[in-house]
């Protein structure tokens, strides 16, 4: 299909929790199909579906050499154990700030088939798995900082923009 532009913070569809699929149609495939494309590029571990501007549940990765996708995915377990590597986001070029997250993650969802997937991981795919379905509940990574860091990295972000 084709690589898809990049929605950038401030754009209203980024805050806005996304639909579940209930249907697998053309217009599915084509979307999971573009956000497979889209995330097939250095520097980019995941893509959800609201970063190219439409509102349904599902993400793409790319991390360590796995890529693939997930339809209405949901987080299952996390780990109590935590990472505090610094996080950045396509939808916030150019900015990394250090985001607490589960060192452990395991995301639920399914297929273009309506078979079950699991995708589980550590470390970068775990941040990537949380990060992901965060942006389907219309959350940024922003969001998840600290005080301190939240506030610079607001500031930061209206420079951006």
């Amino acid at each position: 299909m084709a690589t898809r532009d990049i929605r950038i913070v401030g754009d209203p569809v980024l805050r806005t929790p996304c639909d579940e699929i209930t249907t697998i149609d053309a217009r599915v495939r084509g979307l999971i199909e573009d956000l497979v494309e889209t995330v097939d590029q250095d520097g980019r571990a995941g893509l959800a579906a609201n970063q190219i501007g439409v509102n349904l549940r599902a993400f793409s990765y790319n991390v360590e050499d796995e890529m693939g996708y997930v339809i209405n995915p949901r987080i299952v377990e996390l780990s109590e154990e935590y990472q505090d590597d610094d996080e950045g986001c396509l939808s916030v070029p150019g900015l990394w700030f250090p985001t607490r997250r589960s060192w452990y993650a395991r995301v639920v969802g399914t297929d273009l088939d309506g078979n079950e997937v699991e995708v589980e991981g550590t470390e970068l795919m775990a941040r990537c798995l949380q990060h992901e379905v965060d942006h389907l509940d219309g959350l940024l990574y922003l969001d998840r900082l600290e005080r301190n860091v939240r506030k610079n990295a607001m500031h930061a972000v209206r420079e951006l923009l």
